[in-house]
């Protein structure tokens, strides 16, 4: 990767801020980074299974959908929802069962990706990466936990509402008509939600719908924002986190 040097310290500053890759010295990211490849896919492109599970990837830009589908009905469901700086299915290298995911770009794409033993070996070489691996894959594991819990457990508002509240931006600015951001799925389709919550499109489309008009969300140009947190906490089942200010008090 090194022939280009302006993508390799592109996809080096990305990776530094990555939960994967923070704190790690420059050494040892340059060493990696050595070993791998630039790729590119296109919006909308679901990668054969079988090509996928050959090498690892990381992405640089864009977001992947990483879904499993039923291949008798077609039905699917979300499993991550990934961003710059992420590793795209973690489990291929914790062993060679093979994994029935389906990958699917929701922007054009940059990614890097490296054969899968070379990475095996790398991580081998260099158990200090574990202090953000084992971190990084538990915080997966937890998102799968609490995707089978919200569909055990919950109806589809209540788990349209965790999730929307799951990808609130925290502590950044407010926008100018004081909207909450929302990271990765500011602007995805209701189909996309519905897959994200195991739902439909038709059923997600009428609770934001019905959030709108009681002005709990917005969207203004296809970007959607969290008008109301208090209220959409209610809908979720849970209570509004406290600020420093209201735990001093």
């Amino acid at each position: 990767m090194k022939r280009d040097p302006v993508y390799y310290s592109h996809c080096k500053h990305i990776l530094t801020h990555s939960p994967l890759f923070v704190g790690l010295a420059d050494e040892l990211l340059d060493d990696m980074l050595l070993l791998f490849r630039r790729d590119t896919w296109r919006r909308g492109l679901q990668l054969d299974p079988v090509i996928f599970q050959e090498r690892f990837y990381l992405l640089i830009e864009g977001r992947l959908e990483v879904m499993r589908i039923n291949p008798e009905t077609g039905r699917s469901i979300t499993l991550f929802l990934l961003g710059p700086g992420d590793g795209v299915d973690i489990a291929t290298l914790l062993n060679s069962k093979p994994h029935e995911i389906a990958p699917v770009a929701l922007d054009d794409v940059a990614l890097i990706s490296v054969p899968i033993p070379d990475a095996r070996s790398w991580i081998d070489l260099h158990p200090e990466f574990n202090r953000n691996f084992l971190p990084y894959l538990g915080e997966q594991m937890r998102q799968m936990e609490d995707l089978a819990t919200d569909l055990a457990l919950h109806d589809t508002m209540t788990r349209l509402a965790r999730l929307i509240l799951r990808h609130v931006v925290p502590h950044h600015p407010q926008s100018a008509d004081g909207g909450h951001h929302l990271n990765l799925i500011n602007d995805l389709h209701d189909e996309a939600l519905a897959r994200m919550v195991g739902s439909v499109r038709q059923v997600v489309n009428r609770h934001l719908q019905h959030w709108r008009k009681q002005g709990i969300l917005h969207k203004h140009k296809f970007h959607s924002e969290v008008a109301d947190l208090e209220s959409l906490h209610q809908y979720a089942g849970e209570a509004l986190p406290q600020t420093k200010q209201q735990k001093k008090a």
